[in-house]
């Protein structure tokens, strides 16, 4: 995934620059143009890219050595040649014929035909009748046939007024674009970019697009960096913000959207983000529980009794569907190993656990929504086994709030919603039971005797069947038997 911290530098791009090495050729004393000026040009193509054909001579046109009033010749940088890699093929220049108006296209070449730069170059003409100039440069470029093919597939475009519909494929704009670059070739430069910034690319292709974004200036690269860099440093989160409320409460394949969004959250490179996110929607979730609780436990009897009861009944769904909203936050949280906000916040709620008990105390919601004490006591369960088994850190006052607050309602719900419940959440109950004991042997003899009071309702009418039970109180007495241990100062 694409980092959102890291800004990307800019390398300042010059005239004279890059590894392209340009000069005035005077190797030759003036005259006539060359002999070897009439050779076609050949060269090997490598089968990955699919660029222009370098064609030979055009009438008035690319390499027209009548016309031209430019001599080029391209000169394998020998700095650059990899002797296993490169054939002597390869290292051979190249020469072609251009016209300097048609290179001004490109600032490069039109810096070097400046009056500046002419100025170096003395008494290189030929001695026709009109006396027309011819301008001699040398390019030394990487050594080899692709580096050499893509050279002159930029200078062809230089004769083209259509640039654009020479790009064709993300590689080629690719390999083009950092000729076009190092030449200040702005048409091609734009036509690369326009067409890079409209089409998808492969993670390699990304790379390659940041590679070059530094070498371009504020404005070529802004269509491009508006793909890869975020507006706003929190981006990320947004996004996942968004995915989860949309997997939880409006996507109409809810099973597969979460399964989804899971996958997301496990792959996540940062877990402070992914725990941030999960907090939020936790939080959020958490409120509509409390304040559908709130409105059901204290309804407002002013109205239609009719009125009165439906409102009762939406109070109810949509506690139990936020509820369940609720477990699959905290599944999340434990499976990243980032709920310990998440215990502290439940450890909390006197309020809702007042309100639960006051709820589950009335029949009312049995034929509304029966699963409701089952998905609060999964929340519960989950949380604290979690800090049972040492996948939350919480402190020891954490550890007794949430069993102080939890254990009233697992007690009601084992007394008055088991008839309903069945075996499984039979077997819910013994699960948390069992939990939150083992949570209590980890507190002070003071607070565990205090909760262990509590626990009794855990018995059965066969000892046996709560042997948890048993090594809970059996663990406490013989702690509390233990002979006092004096400090040693």
């Amino acid at each position: 995934m694409i980092s959102s911290g890291g800004a990307l530098k800019k390398k300042q791009r010059v005239v004279s620059g890059g590894r392209l090495c340009a000069e005035i050729d005077s190797s030759y004393d003036g005259g006539d143009l060359p002999e070897c000026s009439h050779k076609q040009i050949t060269l090997r193509r490598s089968p990955s890219l699919s660029l222009l054909p370098v064609a030979s001579a055009v009438v008035g046109g690319f390499n027209d050595p009548v016309t031209a009033d430019v001599f080029l010749r391209l000169i394998p940088d020998q700095n650059e040649v990899c002797p296993n890699l490169v054939s002597s093929m390869e290292q051979s220049e190249i020469q072609i014929y251009l016209h300097s108006n048609v290179l001004r296209r490109s600032q490069y070449f039109a810096a070097l035909l400046s009056d500046r730069w002419q100025q170096l170059d003395d008494s290189i003409s030929d001695n026709s009748e009109t006396s027309s100039k011819i301008h001699r440069f040398k390019l030394h470029v990487p050594a080899t046939s692709e580096s050499m093919n893509l050279y002159l597939t930029v200078l062809k475009l230089l004769y083209t007024d259509d640039v654009l519909s020479s790009v064709q494929s993300v590689s080629t704009a690719l390999n083009l674009l950092p000729v076009a670059l190092e030449l200040l070739f702005e048409d091609c430069i734009k036509a690369c970019v326009r067409f890079l910034e409209a089409v998808p690319w492969t993670e390699e292709e990304e790379k390659k697009v940041l590679s070059l974004v530094p070498l371009m200036s504020d404005d070529e690269a802004k269509e491009l960096l508006e793909r890869l860099s975020p507006l706003k440093s929190d981006s990320s989160e947004e996004m996942l913000d968004g995915l989860i409320l949309s997997a939880i409460h409006n996507h109409p394949n809810m099973c597969f959207a979460k399964a989804f969004v899971a996958k997301l959250l496990r792959e996540f490179s940062s877990k402070e983000s992914a725990k941030r996110v999960l907090d939020k929607a936790f939080e959020k979730s958490l409120k509509v529980v409390k304040q559908s609780l709130e409105e059901y436990s204290s309804p407002d009897f002013r109205g239609d009794h009719n009125e009165t009861e439906a409102i009762q009944r939406l109070n109810l769904h949509t506690a139990m569907t936020n509820g369940k909203h609720l477990l699959w936050l905290v599944e999340r949280m434990i499976e990243l190993k980032v709920a310990d906000t998440a215990v502290k916040v439940w450890s909390e709620q006197s309020s809702l656990t007042a309100d639960l008990q006051r709820a589950f105390r009335d029949d009312s919601w049995r034929n509304i929504v029966p699963s409701l004490p089952a998905v609060v006591l999964r929340c519960t369960s989950k949380l604290a086994n979690a800090v049972a088994t040492g996948n939350i850190l919480a402190n020891r006052q954490v550890r007794m709030k949430l069993v102080r607050e939890w254990l009233p309602v697992l007690i009601i719900c084992k007394d008055g919603v088991s008839p309903i419940g069945g075996p499984n959440n039979k077997s819910l109950y013994s699960e948390l039971e069992e939990t939150f004991l083992r949570i209590i042997s980890t507190l002070s003899l003071s607070s565990a005797q205090e909760l262990l009071l509590q626990c009794l309702s855990f018995s059965t009418s066969n000892v046996d069947d709560c042997p948890h039970l048993v090594s809970a109180f059996t663990t406490w007495f013989r702690r509390a038997n233990l002979p006092s241990i004096d400090r040693l100062i």
